[in-house]
Parts: structure tokens; sequence; C-alpha cells
């Protein structure tokens, strides 16, 4: 059988760069760090047995069925696999350009438990607008201030939503005081260090905009002067991994715009995401606008500014705080922030740096809590199956609070904790650094 691809935009996968499916060796090492493969034992699940399936499907060898995309569609796209794998296979950019084509063929397997409503009217219509977000959010903060959400659930009230929003439901995590957004800008507390600008999302901005202040009290306190542009808007991530491509572009040229308009005033030094998942779509938005068939280079450029918080910090050379925070804590890695932008050690720096933070380590720390973006929601079964095996090891570690840097990762485990009767914080690591400043108290 020839190595070549059918050439047609037909067929799924056709319009990827094909050497990136040879780039597989077909070796193995990643099954033993993919979650999925973890969870069910089959091949199909593993990094390896999908590009065999996606390149088998491009080169017209097997047709793309129900039973074919399921699997593909069962990836967490958490891209473990490739800091597991020797010959660098860039896996993100095989599933995630093939989904892509699945979605524009309207190709979906018969187990897909996403109803058509919810993914264009909640996914799409609602996640990824900051606003109308809040809004939707205004009756379920009331409920848990009166309690009501409580007696839904005992009564058994809830049980009459359809299932997705059941999900959405039970994933909602207690709701902090509204806050105000933050200002257009923020002055550098001391010797001006640098200019940045702060990236605020949309599902971050609605449920965890606490962390977000927590984020510019800290580059403030760093010596930073901090612009949030106005016209920015959600990274894009919703849509892209679930195969909506056209949207993310949009999204992306406008963050882009959003983000250029501030270097007239002067030099912008980076663009801070304080989201792991956030960060990794930014950071592809050079690579996505290709695989989308329109190269942009103002798309690359824009990439090339972008930082997680931690990351940045780093390379500054933060200073040291002097509050103490006593707690024992133990840090998750999230898969964006180790897996696809490669940063693990920089979040434990800082974290070391804190007077009175124990931080114990966490077995399986890197394996994916289930959360994934949309995941929890769209693939209920397999993301509880990997919530519980990270409660699991989590409440083995005597730890008083988790610490994650990524909004999705903190909704799964905060959700995860209380059905096992645990309600542990789960913080961001600027929250500790905050607090360690001298800022908000916990």
């Amino acid at each position: 059988m020839s190595d070549s691809p059918v050439n047609t935009t037909e067929t799924p996968g056709a319009a990827i760069d094909y050497e990136r499916f040879l780039d597989c060796v077909h070796c193995g090492l990643c099954t033993s760090k993919c979650p999925t493969y973890l969870e069910t034992g089959d091949e199909n699940d593993s990094p390896r047995g999908r590009i065999y399936l996606m390149r088998a499907v491009t080169d017209g060898r097997v047709n793309l069925t129900s039973q074919v995309s399921r699997h593909l569609e069962l990836c967490l796209d958490c891209r473990s696999c490739e800091t597991a794998c020797p010959s660098g296979v860039q896996y993100g950019r095989l599933i995630e350009p093939f989904r892509v084509d699945m979605q524009r063929q309207g190709i979906k397997s018969e187990q897909s438990s996403v109803p058509g409503w919810f993914k264009q009217g909640v996914l799409y219509g609602l996640f990824p607008y900051t606003n109308r977000l809040r809004l939707a959010l205004v009756p379920a903060r009331m409920m848990q201030t009166l309690r009501l959400d409580r007696f839904a659930d005992a009564v058994g009230l809830t049980r009459l939503l359809p299932k997705p929003l059941q999900r959405m439901q039970r994933l909602l995590p207690p709701l902090a005081k509204s806050l105000p957004p933050l200002p257009e800008m923020l002055p550098a507390k001391g010797e001006k260090r640098a200019r940045v600008a702060l990236f605020t999302g949309c599902v971050a901005d609605a449920m965890f905009r606490q962390v977000h202040w927590a984020t510019a009290r800290v580059l403030q306190a760093n010596g930073c002067e901090v612009h949030v542009p106005r016209t920015q808007a959600c990274c894009g991530a919703i849509h892209y991994h679930s195969g909506a491509g056209q949207p993310a572009l949009v999204l992306a040229r406008q963050n882009a715009a959003a983000f250029d308009a501030l270097t007239a005033d002067g030099d912008l030094d980076a663009v801070i995401v304080n989201v792991a998942g956030c960060g990794s779509m930014l950071k592809d938005y050079g690579h996505i606008a290709k695989e989308l068939g329109a190269s942009d280079d103002r798309l690359a450029q824009f990439a090339t500014k972008v930082k997680d918080v931690t990351e940045f910090l780093l390379d500054l050379g933060p200073v040291k705080p002097t509050t103490p925070v006593p707690l024992k804590a133990t840090y998750h890695d999230a898969c964006h922030l180790c897996h696809a932008q490669k940063i693990t050690q920089q979040p434990r720096q800082l974290l070391s740096m804190i007077p009175g933070l124990e931080l114990v380590p966490l077995d399986e720390s890197d394996i994916c809590c289930g959360a994934a973006g949309s995941y929890n929601l769209t693939e209920p079964e397999m993301a509880d199956r990997l919530g519980r095996r990270k409660v699991s090891n989590i409440r083995a570690t005597g730890a008083e609070a988790v610490i994650s840097a990524n909004a999705g990762c903190t909704l799964q485990i905060q959700a995860m904790l209380r059905e096992n009767g645990n309600r542990l914080p789960v913080l961001h690591p600027v929250e500790l650094l905050d607090r360690a400043y001298g800022g908000n108290e916990l």
C-alpha cells in the first residue's frame, strides 16, 4: 500500500502535511501517558492508534465510520503523548485539523452525547461571550446565596434538566462575589520594568475574575504596567478543539487586532495569560491559520508575544514575596501548560519562593483530570473516570489545597472533590503569590 495521501479535499486529513503522520514510528512510548488508553486499554484509544486510524482514512484504506470517529472523539487533545514521544510527533497538529474536517463534513459517531442545540447554543453561543455568561450566572449566584441549589438537588429538581445542563449545574463552582472588570491600565508599582497586556478570555473572566485581579496585582508588584484591551475576545479554543475552524479564526484575528492596537503607544513586552488552555491556543495561532488555509503573518507574530504568567515572571526575575502563606498544598499540572507549552518548573519555582507554603508532590500530576476544555461536558463518562483518578491521587497527598493554573481543571477538580465530600480549595498560583505580596486574603 502506498504511503501517499489521497489528493482530494473531500477526504478528511487530506490537507494535513503528510510527513506529520510519518513522524510516528509506532514505538508505543506514548501509551503509558495517554489518559484514555490508561482507562480503556484499547489500542485505538492510544495516540499511535489514533494516528494510524487518521492516516488510514486519509489514505483511503479505511472509511471514517461511526466506530472510527468515536475513537477520535474520545481523545482529550491533552497532548501528553507529545511530551512522551521521542520522535517529536506533533499530535495536536494532526488531531485538531482532522476534527475540523470531520465537522465540516458533518461526521460524528452514533455514541456522541452532544445534542446540536447544546453545541450551538451553549458551547458556541454562550461560553465564548463573557457578558452573556455572567448574565446567565446571575440566577445561579442567587440560588447559591439562598441555598436553593442544595434544595433543588435534595428534592431531585435538577434531574428534570436535560443531561448536558445537569452536567453544567454539577460543575458550577461556588460563585465568588461579583467583581468589576479590570481597568484598561494599571500602573507598575515601584520601578517600571515591563509593559504587558493581560488576556482575560471568556469563561475565566466570567467565573474566576478574582484570578485576573490577582494576576494584575502580582504583575504590578513586579514592576509591570498592565493593559487590558477592551476589544479582546475568547481565544477560540472551544471552537477549534471541537472542529469549528472558521469561528476560531475570526476570534484569533479579533484578538490579534486588539493587542496590536496597544503597540501604537509603545512596545509591548508580552501578552500575559493565566489560563493554560487559552495560552496554548494563543501560542498556536500561526499554526492554526495555516491548517485552515489562511496563513496570516500577523497571527504568527502575535503568537510570539504570548507568555504564561508564571513563564513571564521567571524570565523577568520575580520580586521576592515576604508575607507568609502557611499552607500545605499540592500542584496539578494542567495539560496545556505542561504538555502543550512545556511549562512545568516555572510555577513550582515561584511557589517555592512563598514563605510558609509547603508543596507536596502529586502522583500522576501530569495526567489529565478530565476537564480538557469542554470535554467534561461532551464526554461525561470518561471525564468522570479521569476526575476520580485525579481526586484519589490528590487525597493521598494529605494536602490542604490544590493548585491549578487552568480554569477548566479548577472546575473539574472542584466538582470531583465535592462529589467525594471533600471541599479542598483549588487555587491558581497567582492567588497564592498575591497573598504573599501582601494582597487580598485567600
